[in-house]
């Protein structure tokens, strides 16, 4: 299955040892992980200005990160009410990535549920397609 996971779920998987960390470790192993240049960019610079994270860290996480990735280039942006323009981004990244699941902790965008042909779930509840 392809899955693109959202920054909040990439942060919070590099910041604790909770459901976020056990959630990237099974796309990375058992799924096609979709990603794109605009979430690497406010990835690294989120690790850096609000985690305060060194940068040997953030370059060994995002070095993780790329092994066997699909990465996206955006060429068009979706006209979404009520999300913003990073959030569009981003969500344009996972239609032309073909991923089928996005993951987020994001209320605005898991309340849209599904967009095209992705699901828009929590993290709980990938955790728990995947698992059941």
């Amino acid at each position: 299955m392809r899955i693109f996971l959202d920054t909040n779920v990439l942060i919070c998987a590099v910041a604790s040892r909770g459901l976020c960390a056990d959630v990237m470790r099974e796309v990375l192993i058992s799924h096609k992980f979709v990603i794109c240049e605009p979430l690497m960019n406010e990835l690294q610079r989120n690790l850096k200005n609000k985690n305060k994270l060194s940068d040997e860290l953030i370059e060994e996480f995002i070095s993780l990160l790329q092994k066997d990735l699909i990465q996206i280039k955006p060429d068009k942006i979706i006209t979404l009410k009520g999300i913003d323009e990073n959030d569009r981004k981003i969500l344009c990244c996972a239609i032309q990535g073909n991923a089928e699941v996005f993951v987020t902790g994001d209320k605005e965008l898991l309340d849209l549920d599904r967009i095209e042909k992705i699901d828009i779930i929590s993290p709980r509840e990938f955790w728990e397609r995947s698992k059941g």
